[in-house]
Formats: structure tokens, C-alpha cells, sequence
């Protein structure tokens, strides 16, 4: 709280957040404040301005629920205003206060009181702001009443204004006022503080004015917009700021809601208010009904930290609470206490050192031990640090910096000193999430738990780094199941560094993903993803499906994959339908420590997926997360064939995609995958080529029964398929078991005469074969695809040939021989499509195979050249109709010869030709659509001013057409100038069928009366558009598509080359017509006999299982080959090179600088060390000779020890450890000396440690004096009074039923008041205990051994491990042992009576009268006071084994109130227990020898 000495400049904005003294925050219950952040967070932030229906919306919820504050009575104030008028009390004018307030009303004698004067109204301040002439940046404002509850702030920032539940809260404080500071410091802490917000989706909350801190929050933010790394990502940055210190605010004042509202920053002119910071994203201006008075946001500001810090987020599967964390800059004695508020609520600090005052104070003496912080120390420090200042510092002011400083440095573990290149220390962003993970290693949570919820913050910051580093330690060893709700997380909120992470530790996918865990991820697919709309669809054909089934995933990525592969999940049966079993959520609780299992499901009931790498790998796919992907492609057995897959999904997502930004990433995924399988197949290709061949024909299990090759053929991967390795496969499949270097002449002379074959002119690949003349030999090649395609090709330049001879000179009224045979010819031809069309070996059913016999040009062009032959066969057959007949028929010859550019796509140089043709084929469509416009445009212009009223559709059709189309190649239509004009040459009524109508002419002087001027410049416009502009356009089009064809002219030829191959591979060995008897011979078989159709193994063969298994092996053993290349290619990259040799020269320089910083550390340990063991013997030697001196009747004290030496390096202290060792040299009670008084608004004087003990001068020693009133009043002391001693009451024996003796002995009374023994605490009377001096206490430890479901007892670290009775009673979140004050008579404490059932108290009793005691002594309590302490007795009840008794107490553990929870806890150092009952704890921890 900002002192009222400072100055009110000064005094702006020392921005505190953390409860205030004795204030608690109401803070209710936020219902759905996190409904729609997926939704929201989907809109792009930089476009703030709303739309109609959003401002109507907005202006209609804000005054609804949001209020602002203003003054309703003018009471004249003593001072003027900056301008010399007239003010009010509240600070505003005459002028600006409502009529009301300028009558007369009934209080008008009353002193002005904001209690009574001030009222609340609907604000009128809210909507956009817009900075004039700072560019176009928009950002949201609003006034808010200071009372306006929490959470109605966070549903308008979450819900209206947008913005995305935060992941980290940064509460920046600091100095109000400009100061300097260092350059290099400057750009770190920017650098620093906007990449952490921005790595990790945080809030960061300033004071929202352009001056101090606030102001250097602003540009860093403006500085990361302006950088080359800024991605359109906002950073949030949130001013809370009061509204009455704002300078030209009149401007945000807009009733209904400004849409914009300008705003200008007038720095010259502001005078003592402030201007808003330009750079901030959105404003809360707070209202107090007052104008001028700074510090009223600070009560908001940390209410609204603590609400927001109580949320959860949930990302990806996970909820955490949002950690908050303060970064403090600079600073005055407002920041002192925003820091000690902080620090006191747990709250973790990062202190940036160099940045000056508070800060400099701080950071200086933060790594000193307790007891060196003294009074002298830190006037020192405040003399240098506060120069201009200083010599208001009066001597309680000292005393209280001293006592905060002390409470601050005491809680080590929540205060983080960033020191700019010093200790390793080079980036802010770090130091804040080491804070954070520092914080959560020192809270009273078990070992594991803590552990998880380190990683959980990790998680949700997306800081591998920092988990690296800070968590993956030698200190915890993660077991992988342990680690699996994180890598669900990661993997759903697309965090592939921590994926990797996790892999490298040892997760196995293989455990980790259930079918139901994979339902789930499918589930929680990202919204914008096309792949989940495509499940929406799908879903809601399906009325009766009511949820997502993995059949629905594999319809959809059979769709994708192609006809070709079989559903990668099958459709659930009948039976098990009812099973569902739901995958729970993954609810990981950070502040309060609950993690569910996350397979928690009956064992007979889970079922792992059958590859899940491959499930995980499609996952990935489908939402175009290239990192992701890579990684589980990386980790895949099958990598060639899960590459090729990869690329098909990609293909077809892209093809569907409307955003071109995502389509083309999808391709460019979709070729980085292709590349990757080309490079393990040259991998093995290169290794072993038989091997490499048997991949791309292996069916693949994983991937639907395909292949790799046909795979690749859906994905129309062409540099994949013209591979050579590919292409020599192909080859070796097209020659049969011929050698593929066998001439075709050879191939030929064979063909015509094949008793050549039995001369070895042709030779095979298998010896057999080579060896024997026979049949085998003359049925190899006569099956061989090379044989059967040169048959066939000369088989159908015979029937064109014979075609052609009957249709030009066989044509008889009766079909002739020659005829016949065209027909028998033709006849052949069609059952051998019938039989492609019905060819399905793979059992896919008719539809899917006739869906891919028409998917196929030239089988839709082999099917029409058919049906028109047929119809053209029926016409010839009808006398009347046989010369339409032989019409149709000639068409139809047209159509078989353009069936030869198919036969031709074998030919290494047709082929690539053909290809062109086709491409062109495709220009010339959409050059026609454009030459038609221009043809019609001209055609119809032309004859409407030619001709007039031509009825004629004929000669309409010429006119307008036909002429226009022929003038482009230079027939000029006649008439059009008149030149040629002669009536004799045409119709002048349009009569005369053979004549075109006459032009308009004059038929008395036989002269044209049409414009001839007209019509000739039309004809030159028509002639300049379509003969040089549209005939080059064409050109240029063909000459583009000639020059991208013929780029990859080889590799299309070579990818359509594989159709032919297939279809010769699998087609009868017999040309047409003699294929009729291959025909009859595959009816007898498959209709008569019944026999299945079978695949050639030579393109799809299903090997064996151990063959199978080898071969995978061998292929993921060639991937971590390709892979490493790929690594070590990278690396031989100059950019590469260049960022090793930096990270390398940075690592030295951190390794010299920590090696010096170590030296110098140890030498300091050491000194310390050798002073202290020196001051020890000083001690012993006087000792000695005081002993000697008494002539050996003893000292009145006991030998001093020498103190064990210090470890060399205090930094491998843990925070608790280090934190108890300092205890030790730290004053006996600290909890007794809190500023704040527990459950009272009371406030302690400080009291530094220098100045507890009551023999040391503490002249300006004045504590406040408290007594609280208690409804037991019969059974407390009176409260007394500072004036009046304490009556009737006897000090240091038994008063009655009241013991008041001390266990330390007699204690000193004083002015009638007891003191306490320990010193002073800060706070005379008895505070809220009963009586004054001791208060005795009983603390029941009750103790067993934590067991294994087994029965075996638990141990870490050796030694075994015990659990502990302990209660909790709300609000508190520590445990207790279930202790306390007796009632008189009694041996039960109270506490220990409400957490067991009254059954039980005898027998509990008797337990602890034979329990053993383990302390005796004074309790450092917060509410102990100067004349009031606890002393307790702590026996030790132990359970070593399984009793019947431990048994029965467990039976009766029954809390008798509903809100207390009685729970067996794990011992640790870290369990949450007050500090005063972990010391307890550890004395029994040591007496069983037990961990601790």
C-alpha cells in the first residue's frame, strides 16, 4: 500500500496486486466462463472492429452489467483545480457533476463521504480505441466501477472482447515514473517478457499509462510487432488503470458504445493525470466517482489476478490452473509491498537486477544469508538506491523496509533474481518459467505430484527447453506410463517437441494407445480441420449413429487412400455395440494435485490398436501438422508404404480444401512425404534390388491389403513411380520371364516363327526355362506382356485394316465374309472388356470394380467406339436405314483409330507426344469457349445489319457461325463491303433454298444502302482479336504446356506407362479374335468350375509372416540410415555451420563464466567456513577456561559443538533444504512475527530478527494491542487493556484449572503482561488465544508404514516410507495433525475428536497414554503475540504393522463436520502441513527411522 508521505507523482501506480491486509476477496463463482473460448479463439485478433450485430450485443450487455461512479452531491473543496476552478471534494468541477448534484439536498450540512455521495450508474465508456495518428491498431476499452465483481471482468474478456483463456498470468509492477535504464538490459527484458507471453498464450497485466514500467511493457510489445518474427500472434497486454487519472478521457465517453473511440496521447499537456499506452491491446479503467487520486485500481486489480489465477485452462486433454507470476522493475515503496503481498500469497517474483531502487535493494541482498540482513545493511542499501529520497526515510520506515526484505529473502523459493549474463542467466522468458517451476518444486505437494505439475506447466507453455533443463532430470526418474496424460496433451495441442521428448524417454506408443484413446484424439480434432467437417457430414447421414465410431474415421480414409485398399478399422459388430467404454478426461488439477489414471477401464476391456504408430501418424496427416507427423513417420515399421499413404491423403485433402494457403501446404507436405520414400527406397534399392522389388509388391496389412506401388499409382506420385528401381521392376514385369535385354527383332522372328525358340535366339531369366525347348518354353513366352501387347498391336492393325477395306469397298446390301469377320473381330474385342470390367481378383465387389474399369479415358472410349459400332450394325442390318448405317459406322472408325495413341504410351518417344496432345487437347476447350465470343458477338452484329428478318435457321447458322468461323483463316464473307455486290448472286425475299437472302440494297438502283464503313471496321476489330490476339494466345498456351510437360515429360510417360504394363500383364497371351478361346476357357473355369480369380503375384503378393517381419526390419534399419544422411546433409549447411559454431562459442563462454563464478563462490564457502570454525574453537577455548576457572564444578552452559562445514555450492541445495538450513541460524519464531494477523485486520509493528530478543534497545518499539472477543468467554482470559494490568491472574504456576507454566521455565511479566519468551512478535495482548501467557496444546502424531498392494511396506531412497493422520478445515489448503487445545478435564485435543467417532475416544486415550513424546516445547504459531504463546506436547502414536487396532481406527475415521476431510498422508519433507508440524514431523520420522 502506497505511504501517504510519498508525493502523488510518486505515488501513480506503485502497481500492487496480491490481497491487501485484512482484506479478503469476495469472489463468487464464475459459471461458464469457458463455453465458447474454442470458438472465440478461432477469430483472427487483429480484427477487433465488431459488426453490427456484435456492437448492438455489446452495448446492450455492458450497461447491464457493468457500472461506473459518480459523485451526486458537490461539496466545495478547499483547493483548486490545475486550471484555478472551483472543485468539489470527489475532485471534479461544477460543471462536470449531474444537476442532482448541484441542488439542495437533505444531508447538504454532511461532510462529503464517498459512502453516501457517491453512487453507481450504467457506464457510458466502452468499445474500441483507436490511438489518432498512431497507425490503425484497435483496442478494447472499458469503465468499470471499482466494486464490479471479478468475474464479470473475466466473462467480458473471455467471452465478449474475445480473448483466449491465458496459460500464464504476468502481473508486471514497478516504478510509475519514467526511469532509465541499462540498453542491454532494456532489450532483454522486451526480448524476454514478450517471447515468454507469446510462447506460452499469457496475459500480461500493467497499469495500462505511458510512463515507468508500464511504458517499457508497451514498446517491448511494439518492438516484437515491428520485428521480422512477429507472426500476427497478439500479444495480450491488459492496463487496469483508474479512470479519474486519465488524461482526455472525455473522449472514451460514448453512451452507447464507441466503434471507435480516438483517443489522444497528449504527453505535454497532461499536467498530473496520465495518458493511456498506446501499445496495450485493452484497457479496464477504474472508477471511483473520483477524479485525480491514483492507487484505486489496486484492490480490482488484485482481485481480479487472484480470479483469473483460480481458473482452469484446458488445452489438449488437460486442465491446469493459471499460474501466476510478478515481474518486478525498478520500483518505489509501493512496489515493496506489492512484492511482499506476493510473496506472502505464494505467489512467485522475478526481480530484474540493474533495473533500480526496490529492485536493486532486493536483488542485492537476496543471495545473503538471514541474519546478515540487518537494519545497518539495509539503510545502506537504501542510501545508495534512493538518493533523492533518503532523507525521507525515517527510522520505522527503515525498520519496516528491514522486516519486509527479511520476510521476502526468507521465501526463497518464490523470489527469482534475473542478473543479465551473470550466473548463466541471458534471457528473461527463462527466468520467469524457472520461477514458476522453482515455486512448484518448494510447495508442500508429494514428490511425484510436484514433479507432474512442473511437467504440466511445461506442457502448457510449449517449453521444451525448460523441461529439458529443469525437469528431466538425474533428481526424478519418470517411469513412461507416468508420462502418458502428457503426451495425450501434447499430441492433441499439436506440441511435437514435447511428443519427441516424451518418445526419447521412453514412452511406447504401442501402450499408449487404446481404441478408445484413439476414438478420443478423432474426438478432439481441431474444429478447423476439413477432415472433422468431413466427419460432421458423415455423422449426420447417419441419423441413428448418435456418435463417432471408428468405422466413420475408416469410411472417410478409404476415400482418400483410394478403391484400391481395403478399411483400415473395421465396422463393429452387433455384440459389440453396447460396449462403450468412455475414455476419461483427463482432468490434471495443477494447484490442487489430482491426476486420474488415464486408463482406469476394466483390463479386459482394453484393447490396443494394431498399429499405432500408423494411427497416430494418420492423425496427424489429417490435420496437416507436418512436425507431428515427421515424427511418427520417423517412429513407423512399413515407412515406405506410411510415406505413400501419407502423400495420397494429402492429395486428396488438398483437392477439397477451400483456404489455398492449406491446400498448399497439404501438397507440400504431400511432396516432402514422397520425397521421403523415394529416399529409403533408393536406400534399399541401392543395398539389395531384389529386396527393394519385393517391397513394392508386398500387400500391406497396415494399409488396407495395398501396395506400395499401388499406393503410389493413387497418389499419382510420378517422381516415385519413375524411380529406377520402379521403372526396373516394370520393365522385368513387361518382359515376362524373358531377359530384358533381349532385342525385340529377336522378340519378333520368334513371334512369326516360333520353332526359333528352341534355338536359344531368345533367352530367359530362370535356368529351368533356359535350359529346357519344350512347351514350358513356348508358353513363358507367349505369356510374356511384351509378346502379348505385339500380337495384340498387330491383331488391331488388322482389323483397321480390314474395317477400312470394308467400309470403302466391301459395303454390300448383305454382309459380306469380309464383313463377317469384322463383326466375329469386334465381337472378341468386346468380351475382352467384359472381362477386364468383371476382372476382380481382390473381391471388391462390381460396383468398385466397374467404378475402376470407367474411372480409366480409354476404356470409357473403348466402350463408345463399341455401342456405336452396335449401333451402326443395327442401322446396317434395316435395308431403309443402310446408308446412316455405313455413316455411323465410319464415325466409328474414327474412334478405333484414336484407340491407337493408347497402344502408343509405350514408346519412349510417341509416348511423352501423346501426353502433350492431351494436355493441349484440354487449352484448346477453354480456347474455344473464349473464340466463341467473339465469333457469335461479330457473327450476330454482322448479320443483323447485313440481312433483315432471315427466317432461315440454315443460313442463319451460316451467316452468323459458319462465315464468321472461316473468316479467322482468311475467307472474307462476300457483301461486306459492297464491292462485290450482285443481286443476281442472292434471294431478295430469302426464297430461294440454294441462295443467301440479299444485304439491304436499293432495288432501283441495284446498289447496297448498309453502312459499309460499319461493317468493315468490324470485320478489321474481329480480324485484330481473334487472328493476333486469341490464335497467339493459343500458341502461347500450347507453348506452356509443352514447356511444363516436356520439364517432367519422362516422368509422366513413365507413371502412365504402368497401365499399359498392368493391362498386358493380366490380358489373355491369344490377340483377337483368337482371344475367343482364352475367353471360353476363363467361362469353363470361373462359371463351371467355380474357380477364384487370382492376382499375378508379380504386382501384389502376400508374403509370409517371418519373411515378412525380416524384410520390415531391413527396410526400418535402411530408414535410420536415410534419416541420419538427411541429419548429416543438414548439417553441412552454412547456415547450419554457422549456428553450431555460435551455440558452440556461446556454451564456452557460460562454462568459463560459471567455472569463475564457482572458484570465486567456493573460496567464499570456504573463508566463511575457516571464520566460523575459528569463532567455534574461540568459543570452546573460553568455555574451557571458564570451567578450569570454576575449579571444575561445571559451566552453566553446554560444550559448543563445531559446526559441520558448509556444502560447497549452495545452489545444489534444494529450496527446502536450503530453507531448513537457514532456519537454523534464523530466529526461533518467524511465523510469529507476520505483519498481518491471521483472521484479523490487525497489522504486527515490524519487528527485524536484530530486534527480537527483548534484551537488544528497541526504542521506537510501539505495538498495536489486540485481544479478540471469543464466544467461550467463561473458558478465555478477558482481553485486557494496555492501560489497565491484567487482575487476578497468577503467572509461572497453576491458576486454577489453568496451567501457566512455561516449559522453558520461568518467563518474565511484565507492566502485569506476560512476555513472551522467545521475544518480541510485534503485537501486544493475547490475539485470538485463550489465555494469556502459554497456551498448552496436545499433538497427536499418529503414524503407519505405507504399504504396496501387496502388503509390503513402501521405501524411498532405503529407507522406509510412513503415512501420517492428518485433517483439513476450509478455507485453509494445508493439512494439520488432527491436535490442538484441550477442554478441561479432558485428554482428547478438540480437533482429534471431531475426525473420530466417540465410539473410539477410550480407546484412543489409552493409545496415547502409552505413546511415546517427541517434542516438548514452544510453537512458532502466527498467533502468538507478546503476551500470549502456544507450547505444545507431540506424542507419537505408532501402527507398525496391520493390526486389528489400526484397523478399527481406520473404521472410525468419521469427521463430524461435513467440511473437515480426516486423510492418511505420505511423509515427506514437501507434505503440505503448517511449518510448526513438519518439525514435529521429522523428530518421528527420525525416532522410527523412517524417509523424510
Amino acid at each position: 500500500m502506497e505511504a501517504s508521505t510519498l508525493m502523488k507523482a510518486g505515488s501513480r501506480q506503485e502497481e500492487g496486486f496480491g490481497p491487501q491486509p485484512g482484506k479478503v476477496a469476495d469472489l463468487g463463482p464464475a459459471p461458464n466462463l469457458w463455453l465458447n473460448n474454442s470458438s472465440l479463439g478461432k477469430k483472427r485478433r487483429s480484427q477487433y472492429l465488431l459488426n453490427s450485430c456484435e456492437k448492438e450485443n455489446l452495448s446492450t450487455w455492458i450497461p447491464e452489467n457493468i457500472k461506473k461512479k459518480e459523485c451526486m452531491y458537490f461539496v466545495e473543496s478547499c483547493t483548486l483545480s490545475d486550471a484555478g476552478k472551483v472543485v468539489c471534494a470527489c475532485g471534479y468541477t461544477r460543471e462536470q457533476h449531474l444537476e442532482e448534484a448541484l441542488r439542495p439536498h437533505a444531508f447538504q450540512d454532511d461532510e462529503w463521504d464517498p459512502e453516501k455521495h457517491i453512487q453507481e450508474a450504467p457506464t457510458d465508456a466502452f468499445g474500441d480505441i483507436i490511438f489518432t495518428g498512431l497507425g490503425p491498431k484497435v483496442g478494447k476499452y472499458v469503465r468499470i466501477s471499482q466494486d464490479t465483481p471479478s468475474s464479470v471482468i473475466y466473462h467480458l474478456m473471455t467471452q465478449h472482447w474475445g480473448l483466449d483463456v491465458p496459460s500464464l498470468l504476468i502481473s508486471v509492477t514497478g516504478g510509475a515514473k519514467d526511469f532509465n535504464m541499462k540498453p542491454e538490459l532494456k532489450s532483454v527484458f522486451r526480448r524476454g517478457l514478450v517471447k515468454v507471453a507469446q510462447t506460452t498464450g499469457a496475459w500480461i497485466i500493467t497499469g495500462g499509462s505511458h510512463t515507468g514500467v508500464m511504458k517499457q511493457v508497451g514498446e517491448a510489445v511494439r518492438d516484437f510487432s515491428l520485428s521480422s518474427s512477429y507472426n500476427k500472434a497478439e500479444v495480450v497486454t491488459i492496463g487496469i488503470a483508474t479512470w479519474g487519472t486519465v488524461h482526455n478521457r472525455d473522449g472514451l465517453v460514448h453512451p452507447t458504445g464507441g466503434f471507435p473511440a480516438e483517443y489522444l496521447v497528449d504527453e505535454e499537456g497532461q499536467g498530473h493525470l496520465t495518458c493511456l499506452d498506446s501499445n496495450h491491446s485493452h484497457f479496464i479503467l477504474v472508477d471511483d466517482g473520483t477524479h485525480g487520486r491514483y492507487g484505486v485500481e489496486i484492490a480490482l486489480r488484485t482481485k481480479l489476478e487472484k480470479f483469473i489465477s483460480e481458473q482452469t485452462k484446458e488445452r489438449g486433454g488437460m486442465a491446469i490452473k493459471i499460474p501466476l507470476v510478478c515481474v518486478v522493475l525498478e520500483g518505489g515503496p509501493g512496489t515493496l509491498q506489492t512484492i511482499y503481498n506476493a510473496i506472502t500469497h505464494g505467489t512467485p517474483c522475478v526481480v530484474v537486477e540493474g533495473s533500480g531502487r526496490v529492485a536493486d535493494v532486493i536483488a542485492q541482498v537476496a543471495s545473503l544469508p538471514i541474519s546478515e540482513i540487518t537494519i545497518s545493511l539495509i539503510q545502506r542499501k537504501l542510501a545508495v538506491f534512493f538518493q533523492e529520497m533518503f532523507e525521507t526515510f525515517t527510522e520505522g520506515r527503515i525498520v519496516e523496509w528491514t522486516k519486509k526484505i527479511q520476510d521476502i529473502v526468507r521465501r526463497r523459493q518464490l523470489l527469482t533474481i534475473f542478473r543479465e549474463g551473470k550466473d548463466g542467466q541471458h534471457d528473461v522468458d527463462v527466468a520467469i518459467l524457472q520461477a514458476l517451476l522453482k515455486a512448484s518444486r518448494s510447495r508442500a505437494h508429494f514428490g511425484h505430484d510436484n514433479w507432474d505439475h512442473q511437467l504440466k506447466l511445461a506442457v502448457a507453455w510449449n517449453r521444451v527447453d525448460i523441461a529439458r533443463s529443469e525437469i528431466f532430470t538425474d533428481e526424478r526418474q519418470w517411469k513412461p506410463s507416468e508420462l502418458h496424460p502428457m503426451m495425450i496433451a501434447a499430441l492433441i495441442s499439436n506440441k511435437p517437441e514435447f511428443v519427441k521428448l516424451f518418445l526419447e524417454k521412453g514412452v511406447r506408443l504401442q501402450d499408449l494407445l487404446t481404441w478408445d484413446m484413439l476414438l478420443y484424439l478423432y474426438k478432439n480434432l481441431s474444429p478447423s480441420c476439413l477432415f472433422h467437417c468431413k466427419l460432421q457430414k458423415a455423422l449426420a447421414k447417419e441419423p441413428a449413429a448418435p456418435a463417432l465410431l471408428m468405422h466413420h474415421v475408416a469410411q472417410l480414409l478409404q476415400e482418400l487412400l483410394g478403391d484400391s485398399t481395403q478399411p483400415l478399422y473395421p465396422r463393429p459388430r452387433s455384440s459389440d455395440q453396447p460396449q462403450t467404454l468412455p475414455v476419461p478426461h483427463v482432468k490434471l488439477n495443477v494447484q490442487r494435485v489430482s491426476l486420474p489414471f488415464l486408463y482406469k477401464c476394466p483390463s479386459d476391456h482394453v484393447t490396443f490398436t494394431m498399429d499405432p504408430v500408423r494411427d497416430l501418424l494418420i492423425w496427424a496427416i489429417i490435420q496437416n501438422r507436418r512436425e507431428l507427423a515427421e515424427i511418427m513417420w520417423a517412429q513407423s515399421q512399413d515407412c515406405i508404404a506410411a510415406a505413400l499413404a501419407c502423400s495420397r491423403i494429402l492429395k486428396g485433402l488438398s483437392k477439397e480444401e477451400e483456404d489455398t494457403d492449406s491446400s498448399e501446404d497439404m501438397l507440400a507436405l504431400a511432396g516432402e512425404f514422397e520425397h521421403r520414400a523415394i529416399g529409403v527406397f533408393t536406400e534399399c534399392y541401392r543395398k539389395d534390388e531384389e529386396r527393394a522389388q519385393k517391397l513394392l509388391i508386398r500387400v500391406s496389412d497396415a494399409w488396407g491389403k495395398t501396395t506400395c506401388l499401388q499406393l503410389a499409382l493413387e497418389a499419382k506420385d510420378m517422381k516415385f513411380v519413375s524411380h529406377g528401381g520402379v521403372q526396373a521392376f516394370l520393365t522385368k514385369v513387361w518382359w515376362g520371364q524373358l531377359c530384358v535385354d533381349n532385342g525385340l527383332w529377336r522378340v519378333f522372328l520368334c513371334m512369326s516363327f516360333f520353332p526359333l525358340l528352341c534355338t536359344g535366339l531368345v533367352s530367359f531369366r530362370e535356368q529351368q526355362l533356359q535350359a529346357s525347348c519344350g512347351l514350358a518354353r513356348l508358353r513363358a513366352f507367349f505369356n510374356a506382356p511384351v509378346v502379348t501387347f505385339h500380337l495384340n498391336t498387330l491383331s488391331y492393325f488388322s482389323f483397321l485394316c480390314l474395317f477400312a477395306y470394308v467400309l470403302m469397298v466391301d459395303f454390300q446390301p448383305s454382309p459380306s465374309r469380309c464383313e463377317c469377320v469384322v463383326y466375329l473381330w469386334l465381337f472378341s474385342l468386346t468380351c475382352e472388356e467384359m472381362r477386364q470390367l468383371l476382372y476382380d481378383p481382390d473381391d471388391c465387389g462390381l460396383a468398385k470394380t466397374a467404378l475402376l474399369y470407367f474411372g480409366d479415358f480409354w476404356n470409357k472410349l473403348d466402350i463408345t467406339a463399341i455401342l456405336l459400332f452396335l449401333a451402326g450394325l443395327s442401322c446396317r442390318l434395316i435395308p431403309p436405314l443402310l446408308y446412316p448405317g455405313r455413316i455411323i459406322l465410319s464415325l466409328d472408325f474414327i474412334m478405333f483409330c484414336l484407340r491407337l495413341m493408347h497402344i502408343f504410351t509405350i514408346s519412349k518417344t510417341l509416348g511423352p507426344k501423346i501426353i502433350i496432345l492431351k494436355r493441349m487437347m484440354k487449352d484448346v476447350f477453354f480456347f474455344l469457349f473464349l473464340l466463341a465470343v467473339w465469333v457469335v458477338s461479330f457473327g450476330v452484329a454482322k448479320q443483323a445489319i447485313l440481312i433483315h428478318n432471315e427466317s432461315r435457321v440454315d443460313w442463319i447458322f451460316r451467316g452468323v457461325v459458319y462465315q464468321s468461323y472461316l473468316t479467322i483463316f482468311g475467307h472474307i464473307p462476300a457483301y461486306i463491303d459492297g464491292v462485290d455486290f450482285n443481286l443476281d448472286q442472292c434471294s431478295p425475299n430469302g426464297t430461294d433454298p440454294y441462295k443467301p437472302k440479299c444485304p439491304e440494297s436499293d432495288a432501283s438502283r441495284r446498289q447496297p444502302i448498309f453502312p459499309e464503313w460499319l461493317t468493315v471496321t468490324l470485320l478489321c476489330l474481329y480480324l485484330l482479336f481473334t487472328n493476333i490476339l486469341l490464335l497467339n494466345l493459343l500458341i502461347a498456351m500450347f507453348n506452356y504446356t509443352f514447356q511444363q510437360v516436356q520439364e517432367h515429360t519422362d516422368q509422366i510417360w513413365k507413371f502412365q506407362r504402368h497401365g499399359l504394363i498392368e493391362e498386358y500383364q493380366r490380358r489373355p497371351p491369344a490377340p483377337p479374335p483368337f482371344i475367343l478361346l482364352s475367353h471360353l476357357h476363363l467361362f469353363i473355369k470361373r462359371v463351371i468350375l467355380k474357380i477364384p480369380a487370382r492376382r499375378h503375384k508379380q504386382l501384389k503378393n502376400k508374403l509370409e509372416k517371418k519373411e515378412e517381419s525380416a524384410l520390415l526390419s531391413w527396410e526400418m534399419y535402411l530408414k535410420e540410415s536415410y534419416l541420419q544422411s538427411l541429419r548429416d546433409q543438414q548439417k553441412q549447411r552454412p547456415e547450419q555451420k554457422m549456428q553450431d559454431i555460435s551455440n558452440r562459442v556461446d556454451t564456452v563462454v557460460d562454462l568459463l563464466e560459471m567455472g569463475r563464478l564457482k572458484q570465486s563462490g567456493s573460496v567464499e564457502q570456504k573463508l566463511s567456513s575457516l571464520e566460523e570454525q575459528v569463532a567455534q574453537t574461540a568459543r570452546a577455548l573460553r568455555w574451557i577456561m571458564q570451567t578450569l576457572k570454576d575449579s571444575g564444578l561445571g559451566s552453566g552452559e553446554d560444550p559448543p559443538t563445531l559446526a559441520p562445514q558448509k556444502a560447497s555450492e549452495g545452489q545444489d541445495l534444494e529450496p527446502d533444504s536450503r530453507q531448513e538450513a537457514e532456519a537454523l541460524g534464523d530466529t526461533p519464531h518467524v511465523n510469529a512475527r507476520h505483519l498481518l494477523y491471521p483472521n484479523s485486520p490487525v497489522l504486527r509493528f515490524p519487528v527485524p530478527n536484530e530486534k527480537v530478543p527483548w534484551e537488544t534497545e528497541f526504542l521506537i518499539y510501539e505495538p498495536p494491542f489486540y485481544s479478540a472477543e471469543r464466544r467461550d468467554r467463561g473458558l478465555v482470559d478477558p482481553m485486557g487493556s494496555p492501560l489497565k494490568p491484567l487482575a487476578g491472574i497468577t503467572f509461572n504456576a497453576v491458576d486454577g484449572p489453568t496451567d501457566r507454566r512455561s516449559f522453558r521455565g520461568s518467563y518474565a511479566v511484565q507492566d502485569g503482561f506476560p512476555l513472551n519468551p522467545m521475544g518480541r512478535t510485534g503485537l501486544r495482548g493475547r490475539g485470538s488465544l485463550s489465555r494469556f501467557g502459554p497456551n498448552h496444546t496436545l499433538q497427536p502424531v499418529v503414524t503407519r508404514w505405507r504399504r504396496n498392494p501387496d502388503g509390503g511396506i513402501c521405501r524411498k531412497s532405503v529407507k522406509k516410507v510412513l503415512e501420517v493422520l492428518a485433517v483439513q478445515q476450509p478455507p485453509s489448503e494445508h493439512w494439520a495433525l488432527p491436535g490442538g487445545s484441550q477442554e478441561p478435564g479432558e485428554m482428547l485435543p478438540r480437533k482429534l475428536k471431531q475426525a473420530l467417532c466417540r465410539e473410539s475416544w477410550p480407546v484412543f486415550e489409552s493409545l496415547l497414554r502409552q505413546g511415546t513424546e517427541v517434542y516438548r516445547g514452544y510453537m512458532d504459531d502466527p498467533r502468538n503475540t507478546d503476551n500470549a504463546w502456544i507450547e505444545t506436547v507431540a506424542i507419537s502414536v505408532h501402527f507398525p504393522d496391520q493390526s486389528d487396532a489400526l484397523k478399527r481406527l481406520n473404521s472410525h475415521l468419521l469427521a463430524c463436520d461435513p467440511q473437515m476431510s480426516v486423510q492418511w498422508q505420505v511423509v515427506d519433507r514437501r507434505i503440505p502441513l503448517y511449518a510448526s508440524h513438519k518439525t514435529i514431523l521429522r523428530e518421528v520420522a527420525t525416532l522410527y527411522g523412517g524417509h523424510y
